[in-house]
């Protein structure tokens, strides 16, 4: 990546500067958008959070059609493990979102955790927006 560069980010429809982490967003929107076959108009980037007096940022948000949020996504550089701090992060946020799905990405590995009418469960595959909503 040379610095200063920059790519378009259609959820804030508008650029942003391409830092590791950002490129990892975007490429996730991609999936979320194609594989998951979730529409644009129900996905969020940098939503601000507040939890405990302090501000954080989802890096994406998928809502369902009532406009609740369904899934959080984290995203972090290529070179950040997904463990155990990637996943409290993410439930952090989820304290406050109350939402069916947590997808941790850097990229390389991704894990998708499901809290659904079956309980606590990690996803082998990558569930359909209309999936998504029966978890």
């Amino acid at each position: 990546m040379q610095k200063g560069q920059t790519i378009w980010d259609p959820l804030r429809k508008r650029t942003v500067a391409l830092t590791p982490e950002e490129q990892v967003r975007q490429w996730f929107i991609t999936v979320l958008a194609g594989e998951m076959a979730v529409p644009m108009h129900m996905m969020m980037s940098e939503v601000p959070i507040s939890c405990q007096g302090k501000c954080w940022r989802a890096d994406i948000l998928v809502y369902d059609r009532r406009q609740k949020p369904l899934a959080v996504v984290e995203c972090k550089r290529p070179e950040v493990e997904i463990g155990a701090d990637v996943l409290e992060q993410a439930v952090r946020y989820n304290m406050v979102l109350d939402v069916r799905l947590i997808i941790l990405t850097n990229g390389r590995s991704t894990v998708m955790v499901s809290r659904g009418k079956k309980g606590v469960s990690i996803l082998e595959r990558v569930p359909s927006y209309e999936e998504m909503m029966e978890l």
